[in-house]
Parts: structure tokens; C-alpha cells; sequence
């Protein structure tokens, strides 16, 4: 029997690792804390941790205890999940990224974050995001800027970054991110990463900050499609806290794992969104990895539909999208609930207070200005319909089990700049579910050893993720294009 490679392993490994009696959660958690100890604050330091559990190690022992009686005490026993320090945790501080909320513990768990306790995971660590997940590189004041893994020099995307780069990484198995426009699927492009951004409805905001309850939703950044479904099960389904979640009940299979299937691509029919590609010089790279990777889709047996349609995801972004209209309203409502030891309660507060991070005053003073039930905020929800049937009518018209595009039509950007033309949008503002998979790389350079990696992102209709699953695992299956950074090596 081989010896078990931290690096890379998946939850059904691990499993199988425990039940042969060659691995303990403890040695585990032990093992990802060391990678987190050599690389995070050193050698490449990227930057990703906030906090660590204080007592990782004793429901490590906890859990090896129930398994020796009990064996798995759930899906997940065991897997240590890296989560997003916008989500609650009843012990640890949640943050939000942002300096005005440090040290703050809240006084419960998230709905998700209760979810994965009861699958027998634990949350290992808190990561880094941009400050209350308003922008795409992953600056906070709590903790600064996270580094892209495979490219030192670049942003790991955003707003989930301190996720993507850490599970890229090999800091923890599993993670979470929160996409109120691309927030799951760009770190998930940028980092070689599966991210899923589920249906809105799917999975419960309860106990995550806001940005825009019309468009938040959390989802798994794992390092394949199966692990990220079977976080997805875990995660899924009605909340009371959540009226959105209502919209779940008698749309959900049984299991989300038995869509794993390695002829998955074979027989759908796969349109192909040109206008989401760019044709300048600067997106030559990723239009083609990318159409690369819809041609490996027609050897495996889809039928490739090319679509005309033309959908500006920049006017999307600015005249459609409601997240800095819902921003205010939203985040208060959170903040005015917290309880009276927390250290702001309002938006208001947080610019008052100077503990932000520079980067983020212009789009907090633009939302103060703005609100949500004003005669332009209807416009958007208007518009917003219109974009959902639009899409409904271009996949049934063509016939279409899903809809394809670069996540981004150029690289990551830099760490000091911001991220362009971004199409995670069309999910985010239609409120569809989409997947995003490792397409292949950018060619190497001198700060990128084997390139920087490009996603592909995979659009379909509401509460159909099983559908994206199986085109999302059959093509992951075929190409392979996951590959881990040379920054962090094994120990």
C-alpha cells in the first residue's frame, strides 16, 4: 500500500485512508497545519489565513474517538474545511475582512457552518476575502493582500481568494466562497479550482455577511467536481432562516454525488456564448484555452451549439446588477442584529470608525447614496426578469442543457490592479447556477512556472446542477487539468 500524499487527496481517499486504519483525523489536521505554518507567512506567503481553530487539534481527537467507535460520523468526517471569515462560526471571530469588525465572535454558527459540523467536518481556519466581499482581488485591512499560488506577482480573484489560493495550496480539503458576482467562480478560475455557485435557493445565507440578498449565495472551492458535490450535499436545502431556501423544496435529488458520471459530456447539447469572448491581443490566451476546451467537449460527445447571442457582460455589471444598491440596506440589516458587544452596527459606522481598508471607501460611500425600492432599483429587477427569460428562451429555442464561457475573458490581474471583464455576472444577476472547471493554463513565464491557470465556466437553468455535474466531472475526468502550485511543494 502506498503511503498517503496529503497533497491533492480527496475526501473519498481520506476515507477510505481512515477505514484502513492509516490515517487519523488528527494526523490530517496536523499535516495541512504544517503546509499552512511553511507557506503561508513564509516562503511564498501568500497570505490566506486569518484565523486558525484554537482547537483544530482536540475535535481532531474528538472525531478519531467517534470514528474508532462508531466509524464515519458523517460525509465529512474528518475533512478539514477552509471557510470564508464572512460566514459565522459561534468560535472564532468572523470578520468580514474588515478591521472594524476584529475580534468579533459571533453568538451563532451560520446555517452552512452548522451543516458541515453536523457532516462530521471541521473548520480548520477562517480565510482572507476582499473586505466584505465587495471587490474581485482579495484586499483587507484585517489581513492585507492574498497571493495567487501560481503566480506570485498576481491576485488569487476574488472576493473568495483567501479560499481559492489556500485549497490551490493544499492548506486545507475542502472550501467555501460567497459569489454575489463572480466571488466563487473567480478564484476558482484563477487558482485551477472547482467552483460551484449554486441556484439562488439552493443553499442558505443564514449567518453569512451580505452584500446583496438578491444575488448572494455560498458555495464549495474544492479541488475536484466530486469533492465539491459532496460539499454541495451537505450544504444544501431548506432553511427556515432563509425564505429564498423555500424555492429548494421538491427540487433537489436525493444525492447530487450519482450525477458523477465519466460519460457525462456524452449527448448534450452545449451552446456556446461567443460575445462572452474578447478578441483583443490580451485575451488571445484565454479564448484559446478556453475553445480548446469546448472542442475536448465535442470529442467527448456533446453537440456544440455556436450562440450569436450578444450579452454584454459589462453593462450587466454596471445597469442590471443590484449588489451596491442592496449593499447598504442588506449589510445594516446584519450589522443592526449583531449584539450590542460587536463593534459597529451600521455602514455608517464601519466609514466612521476609519478601520477599512482604503480600497473599499469609494464603493462604500457609492452605496450609501443608493438604496434598494427607488424608482432605478425597480428598473434593474425589471431588467434582471427580462435577462432570466432571455436565457430561458435562447437554451429551450437551441435546446441547450448549458451554456459555456470563459470566467474571464483575460488573466488574473495583478496584485495593485483590478479585475476586467469578468462573466460570472450572467449567473450572479440570473440567479442560474454555474460551475466553473480548470480549462488549462496560460504559457509559463518567469513569475508563472507552468502558466496561469484559465477556467471555464458552465451555465444552466434553475436548480439543474445536476445537469452541469455531469458535464462538469465528464470533462474534468477526460482532460485532467488540475495541477498544483510549485510554490508550496509537499513538505
Amino acid at each position: 500500500m502506498e503511503p498517503f500524499a496529503l497533497e491533492e487527496a480527496t475526501i473519498a481517499q481520506v476515507h477510505q485512508c481512515m477505514k484502513d486504519k492509516t490515517l487519523t483525523c488528527r494526523q490530517l489536521v496536523e499535516a495541512y497545519l504544517a503546509r499552512i505554518e511553511a507557506y503561508d507567512q513564509q516562503g511564498p506567503t501568500l497570505n490566506t489565513v486569518v484565523t486558525i481553530n484554537p482547537n483544530a487539534l482536540e475535535e481532531a481527537d474528538r472525531l478519531d474517538r467517534k470514528f474508532s467507535t462508531d466509524g464515519l460520523s458523517g460525509p465529512l468526517h474528518g475533512i478539514p474545511v477552509m471557510l470564508k471569515d464572512n460566514c459565522d462560526t459561534a468560535d472564532m471571530p468572523t470578520t468580514g475582512g474588515s478591521a472594524s469588525l476584529k475580534g468579533f465572535t459571533p453568538e451563532d454558527d451560520a446555517f452552512i457552518t452548522g451543516r458541515f459540523r453536523a457532516s462530521g467536518a471541521l473548520i480548520l481556519a477562517k480565510v482572507n476575502l476582499h473586505e466584505f466581499a465587495i471587490w474581485g482581488e482579495t484586499i483587507s485591512s484585517i489581513l492585507g493582500q492574498t497571493l495567487n499560488p501560481y503566480d506570485l506577482t498576481l491576485t488569487p480573484g476574488g472576493s473568495s481568494g483567501g479560499t481559492g489560493a489556500s485549497i490551490a495550496a493544499n492548506f486545507g480539503m475542502v472550501g467555501i466562497g460567497t459569489d454575489t458576482i463572480n466571488s466563487i467562480r473567480s478564484p476558482a478560475s484563477a487558482n485551477n479550482l472547482v467552483g460551484i455557485r449554486p441556484t439562488i435557493g439552493l443553499v442558505s445565507r443564514d449567518g453569512i455577511i451580505p452584500y446583496s440578498f438578491t444575488q448572494d449565495t455560498a458555495g464549495p472551492i474544492c479541488r475536484t467536481v466530486a469533492d465539491a458535490v459532496r460539499v454541495l450535499e451537505v450544504i444544501a436545502g431548506y432553511d427556515r432562516a432563509d425564505d429564498e431556501t423555500a424555492w429548494s423544496v421538491g427540487r433537489m435529488p436525493p444525492s447530487y454525488a450519482v450525477f458523477l458520471k465519466a460519460d457525462g459530456v456524452r449527448g448534450k447539447r452545449i451552446g456556446v456564448l461567443e460575445s462572452f469572448f474578447g478578441i483583443q491581443a490580451i485575451h488571445a490566451e484565454t479564448s484559446a484555452v478556453v475553445k480548446a476546451a469546448v472542442a475536448a467537449m465535442g470529442n467527448l460527445g456533446a453537440e456544440i451549439v455556436s450562440l450569436d447571442e450578444e450579452i454584454d457582460s459589462g453593462y450587466l455589471v454596471s445597469q442590471v446588477s443590484v449588489h451596491l444598491h442592496d449593499l447598504k440596506d442588506h449589510l445594516n440589516i446584519y450589522l443592526k442584529a449583531l449584539p450590542k458587544s460587536a463593534p459597529v452596527h451600521s455602514v455608517e459606522e464601519v466609514l466612521a470608525s476609519g478601520k477599512y481598508h482604503p480600497g473599499i471607501e469609494e464603493n462604500l460611500k457609492t452605496a450609501m447614496a443608493l438604496s434598494t425600492g427607488t424608482p432605478e432599483y425597480n428598473q434593474r429587477l425589471v431588467e434582471r426578469s427580462r435577462l432570466q427569460t432571455r436565457v430561458m428562451k435562447l437554451m429551450a429555442d437551441r435546446r441547450l442543457d448549458a451554456v459555456v464561457y470563459p470566467h474571464q475573458q483575460q488573466l488574473v490581474c495583478k496584485v495593485g490592479g483590478s479585475q476586467n471583464e469578468r462573466n460570472g455576472v450572467l449567473g450572479s444577476v440570473t440567479g442560474f447556477p454555474s460551475i466553473c472547471v480548470p480549462a488549462g493554463f496560460s504559457a509559463p513565464s518567469n513569475t508563472a512556472p507552468i502558466g496561469v491557470p484559465i477556467g471555464m465556466e458552465i451555465l444552466g437553468r434553475p436548480f439543474d446542477e445536476a445537469t452541469l455535474i455531469e458535464i462538469a466531472y465528464g470533462f474534468e475526468q477526460a482532460t485532467g487539468h488540475r495541477r498544483p502550485p510549485v510554490a508550496t511543494p509537499p513538505l
